[in-house]
């Protein structure tokens, strides 16, 4: 019989190991320490929802709906949907769940998500997003503390050097309304010329039209209509609130007057945080004000604000980190003292020491693995240390070593890791 052939990972996916799993980790466990900060609570997602949730949030004609979902009839003849983004499956759950007797509900989720494209550097068919989400305040001030929270995180993360916030105003409805109209106008007159992307968006996404890379649509944005004209005073006292925030809070920003957002239900604040680390794709974390997104949904009008970042690109800034530090490696010689040792690595381990011990090999083999994975202390145990109750400890810097009661190892050890700097 033939060998079977090994399967081939599917395309747009990613094994994640070692050193770039570290950086992945990082990045969450990151996350997960500033929301605290910022008490947002946890919140764990379907993986898939009815496919109207991202078709309703989404918009019929945008990209991700029209052509990036993975949707499927499931046995019960229900069309489903791998989330491709958290917003709209957690504005369902605040509508479904009872969700508004917290508001303002601060809520925050990571996990993976789920969008046929091209793959390209940092982005997969399946990627991870960390989320954040602010439900049930209209104040300027919940936007400030979103790009607070984002502004925190990036700092603690290391990446905030060479990292820009950009930032718009996208007005009030009446405000968005009149800008729209003015865009049509505008893009009207060029159609012919604008590229075909651009002209499909002139009567159903005309906004979008302003965040074109197509280089003959720019000549025609570079004149384009800008939100300023024709924002109302209760939109710019929003947007100048916002800003008096962030330079209260010291938080760096730049305005954009082409960042857009195109769907109908944003409102007001639009934002990007923004590098040129990354090549072409160079947008870390974004978000934006979304006032209108539950009443899409069946719900009552709410506002809400939240924001969203690329796991895998973040850990790209990041480069690679190592794994930890190996503390402690415990040497045995003979079966009895591995049977042994299995119980002095739980009693390093359950006093948080990063302790390891091989399978297999002798002691000159097993030393030099400790020494290759960077272990600061060896505990080497025999059979004489054994009918002695004791444990030979060897600073693998500095090569003193001695014998320890084993009673009294996991104290000496911390001592010893202490002295070099390891605690």
């Amino acid at each position: 019989m033939s060998k079977q052939e090994t399967p081939r990972p599917v395309r747009g996916t990613q094994d994640i190991f070692g050193a770039d799993a570290e950086a992945f980790a990082f990045v969450v466990e990151t996350f997960e320490r500033v929301r605290k900060l910022y008490r947002f609570r946890r919140v764990e997602m379907p993986v898939f929802e009815r496919t109207e949730v991202f078709a309703r949030s989404l918009g019929e004609t945008t990209d991700v709906v029209s052509k990036e979902m993975y949707s499927f009839e499931d046995r019960g003849g229900e069309s489903l949907t791998l989330r491709p983004e958290f917003t709209a499956g957690i504005a369902r759950a605040f509508l479904t769940e009872g969700w508004q007797q917290y508001a303002p509900l601060k809520v925050a989720t990571h996990g993976p998500l789920f969008r046929y494209e091209r793959p390209q550097k940092g982005r997969y068919r399946q990627f991870h997003q960390i989320d954040a989400e602010l439900i049930g305040a209209a104040e300027p001030q919940a936007d400030v503390e979103l790009l607070a929270m984002a502004d925190q995180l990036l700092e603690e993360l290391g990446v905030a050097d060479g990292v820009t916030l950009t930032l718009n105003t996208l007005g009030d409805g009446s405000s968005r309304e009149a800008w729209r109209a003015a865009l049509i106008e505008h893009f009207a007159g060029v159609r012919g010329e604008l590229s075909e992307d651009s002209q499909e968006r002139l009567e159903k996404n005309p906004l979008r039209i302003l965040d074109s890379k197509d280089p003959r649509d720019k000549a025609f944005v570079a004149d384009a209509p800008m939100i300023d004209e024709f924002l109302s005073a209760e939109a710019q006292d929003f947007f100048g609130a916002v800003t008096s925030g962030l330079d209260a809070a010291g938080i760096k920003w730049t305005r954009n007057p082409a960042l857009v957002r195109g769907l109908d239900y944003y409102r007001h604040t639009a934002f990007e945080f923004v590098t040129d680390r990354l090549g072409a794709q160079g947008t870390v974390l974004g978000g934006g004000r979304y006032d209108g997104l539950m009443e899409s949904l069946g719900g009552a009008p709410t506002p809400a604000v939240g924001w969203a970042a690329g796991i895998e690109r973040l850990a790209m800034l990041l480069g690679q980190r190592g794994e930890a530090k190996l503390d402690v490696a415990v040497v045995p010689l003979g079966d009895a003292a591995a049977s042994r040792g299995e119980g002095i690595l739980a009693q390093l381990r359950r006093h948080g020491i990063v302790a390891d011990m091989d399978y297999r090999g002798n002691m000159k083999k097993r030393m030099s693995r400790a020494n290759s994975a960077g272990a600061a202390v060896a505990v080497i145990l025999g059979d004489d240390e054994l009918a002695k109750g004791v444990a030979n400890i060897k600073d693998l810097v500095g090569g003193q070593q001695h014998e320890v009661p084993l009673g009294d190892l996991v104290d000496h050890a911390f001592g010893l890791l202490a002295k070099l700097g390891r605690r």
